[in-house]
């Protein structure tokens, strides 16, 4: 058998390359994915140039907005979807190289959870969790006790005689989760699994699938349009944008230090970065005379709660005015966030950035705030 078409590793630590590096569980190398439809329509480009590696025993989250790739990307991982070009690898097995034999037995390694549940009605929570089980021929004394232990581990002991019409999102939700633990996968493939839930259960399943990815050292790769959920349950995050990687890291790294316009637009609410609309909807991009320019400070690790907006004014006499702002953490780690407006002037701005960044800070210039007719008015 052939490197490509070696199978998924079943003990034993990963393998590492000549230095020494683990291998990633999951690697796209050089991926794009173009849909061609039926004869003279023009082909739809959906990936483009993908190169991405997952961790073994990490948390990808992936995000973009809708029509950016998602779902593709995470349909090449367990065969669903065919690259156009490239390699999508999985434990070394390069999946569109299988056969359909082979590709059943990495799917059964590749567990997937899905937006709407996908749970069948006709069978009870224990049912759809056994159905895996009963398709991979397992005994059925042995599927009983999987069944059991699958449903304890998501909490729902007591719901196992339930049908689907007979409980909430969240349970069918965990029902999903269960089912696709099943087989006892290497990777969890989730496909906006929490987009059809309120937010404390939200909470809950994310809560849930870091337990997972912790306790049984599940490599877990999501996909989402909220940031909320990739900084809740992800160690790493890829963004994407009409096909493309245009940013991906460490999420401590990614949401204090966004170089992306799409990540700071989509980073924008939830990590404080956003004006108040009265104030946003007159930000202008050009320094109107006697416009205050505006600037974000991002607060990384020990500066997080730094009195900085006072040292400014007292070393460098530039007052700052706070127009939003927040102190949290991402992964364990402190991050604070301010959008402050300034006296006019280039010179100004330039000193406070310059101050800012000679304190260890992140200082961009989003726009400028011009006086409204009230300041007008006072002067």
């Amino acid at each position: 058998m052939s490197s490509a078409q070696a199978p998924l590793r079943d003990d034993g630590p990963p393998a590492a390359d000549a230095d020494g590096h683990t291998a990633p569980l999951i690697a796209f190398e050089g991926v794009s994915k173009t849909y061609v439809g039926r004869a003279g329509a023009v082909p739809v480009p959906a990936l483009s140039g993908i190169d991405l590696a997952v961790p073994t025993g990490s948390v990808l989250g992936v995000i973009g907005r809708s029509g950016a790739g998602k779902s593709t990307l995470i349909r090449l991982v367990n065969g669903l979807e065919r690259p156009s070009a490239g390699r999508v690898l999985v434990g070394g097995a390069e999946v569109s190289a299988l056969g359909e034999g082979e590709l059943r037995a990495v799917r059964a390694r590749v567990g997937m959870i899905f937006q709407h549940f996908n749970l069948l009605s006709s069978r009870t929570a224990a049912g759809n969790v056994a159905l895996p089980l009963e398709i991979a021929g397992r005994p059925r004394a042995a599927i009983r006790d999987r069944v059991a232990e699958l449903l304890a581990l998501v909490g729902l002991e007591a719901q196992a005689g339930r049908y689907p019409a007979e409980l909430s999102g969240g349970q069918k939700q965990r029902v999903g989760i269960a089912r696709a633990l099943a087989t006892a996968p290497d990777v969890l493939l989730s496909d906006e699994a929490t987009s059809a839930l309120d937010p404390e259960t939200t909470r809950s399943i994310l809560a849930l699938l870091r337990r997972i990815n912790r306790d049984l050292g599940l490599t877990i790769v999501l996909i989402t349009h909220e940031m909320s959920v990739i900084r809740a349950v992800a160690d790493r995050v890829a963004v994407l944008e009409h096909g493309r990687i245009v940013e991906q890291g460490d999420v401590f790294e990614v949401f204090t230090r966004p170089r992306a316009e799409i990540t700071r637009t989509l980073l924008a609410a939830e990590m404080g970065l956003s004006l108040p609309p009265t104030l946003a909807g007159r930000l202008t991009a050009a320094p109107l005379a006697g416009a205050a320019a505006v600037l974000r400070i991002a607060f990384r690790g020990p500066h997080a709660s730094d009195p900085i907006i006072a040292r400014l004014a007292r070393e460098t006499g530039i007052e700052a005015n706070i127009l939003s702002g927040t102190v949290d953490e991402i992964g364990g780690q402190p991050f604070g966030s301010l959008a402050v407006s300034l006296p006019p002037g280039p010179d100004v701005t330039a000193r406070a950035v310059a101050f800012l960044e000679a304190h260890g800070l992140v200082a961009d210039l989003v726009g400028y705030l011009p006086r409204s007719e009230e300041d007008r008015r006072v002067a």
